[in-house]
């Protein structure tokens, strides 16, 4: 893959991923050149199977945690790499710490050495189980650093300082971007997370798995929004962390009835323990992004949930043409 003088690289860690994936499109959509680096331990080559044909996009099947080698020019640094879903981080808890440290050192190591823009994917989860609400960019979190879910929470935390200190020390140009819950197309049906879990279950005529009470709220933010606030946040001057999600807010009852309004699911929902450490509000202050960024969602949940709908369904048809 060769770049003109003018045309813009950018490496895409996590690459093959659901939300590394639809990054990569965009790129490509906006004239970059693109590398995409994965270890498809949780991406999927599925997802980046529309770019591999495309002279400005490069694969290659890397574990970012040991090295991250590339040739040539790199104006622009996404790190996406990492386990994302409860499902996989639970089952890799190892492999996620390792990721959020070594491999965002990784990461910005390869930024210092091309002296590129470096973006890195943190999380709402940052902010743990919140008792502030909705969460601005201000509040430090209420963690367990000890608990199941705190291999994922502080590996994001640590790898957030640690591009905080490459800005501070190295003069490294970064970016921090805190995504709250996300959804739409390339999502894995089997990856645990409530929208692809529900659309799964309605589907099979099976109940809707809700945890704890229903009572728990989420905000849900298509993917087509995030990645485009994620580029805005890509071409700005703004190093410290800003959270991109849609803030309209819900339980997570409400949403399950959304979901089977919307498929003509007959399911019932049935009620399940809450895990431990499971956050009890999820919802993003984008007051920061809408002022710096210009940025807001666009998509409304019904009209994204039906995109996302018809790609489960579809899928669904794929693997059972009989069906």
């Amino acid at each position: 893959m060769t770049a003109t003088a003018l045309q813009p690289v950018s490496v895409v860690t996590g690459g093959a991923g659901f939300l590394g994936s639809h990054l990569c499109d965009l790129l490509i959509g906006k004239g970059h050149r693109v590398v995409c680096v994965d270890n498809l331990i949780t991406g999927n080559l599925e997802n980046i199977r529309q770019l591999r044909e495309n002279p400005g996009f490069c694969f290659i099947e890397q574990d970012v945690t040991k090295s991250i080698t590339v040739d040539g020019p790199v104006h622009f640094i996404f790190h996406f790499a990492s386990p994302a879903s409860p499902i996989d981080y639970l089952k890799l808890p190892i492999q996620t710490l390792k990721v959020g440290a070594l491999g965002t050192h990784n990461a910005l190591g390869l930024a210092r050495a091309k002296q590129s823009a470096f973006l890195l994917a943190s999380t709402s989860e940052v902010y743990g189980d919140p008792l502030v609400h909705p969460q601005p960019e201000s509040y430090w979190g209420n963690v367990n650093p000890i608990g199941p879910r705190g291999v994922y929470d502080e590996a994001k935390r640590f790898a957030e300082a640690l591009t905080m200190a490459y800005h501070r020390f190295h003069g490294i140009d970064t970016k921090i971007v805190r995504i709250f819950n996300t959804y739409g197309p390339r999502m894995r049906p089997n990856d645990g997370r409530v929208v692809p879990s529900f659309i799964k279950q309605a589907f099979e005529g099976v109940p809707l798995s809700v945890f704890g009470d229903g009572h728990q709220t989420r905000s849900f933010c298509y993917v087509s929004d995030l990645i485009r606030g994620i580029f805005a946040l890509s071409s700005s001057q703004i190093h410290d962390p800003v959270n991109i999600g849609n803030p309209r807010e819900m339980t997570v009852d409400e949403f399950a009835r959304k979901i089977l309004e919307l498929t003509g699911s007959q399911s019932a929902v049935e009620y399940h323990p809450l895990p431990v450490d499971d956050p009890k509000t999820r919802q993003p202050d984008i007051t920061r992004a809408k002022a710096l960024l210009k940025w807001e969602p666009e998509v409304v949940l019904e009209q994204g949930l039906q995109l996302t709908i018809s790609y489960f369904r579809q899928l669904t048809q794929i693997r059972n043409p009989m069906a």
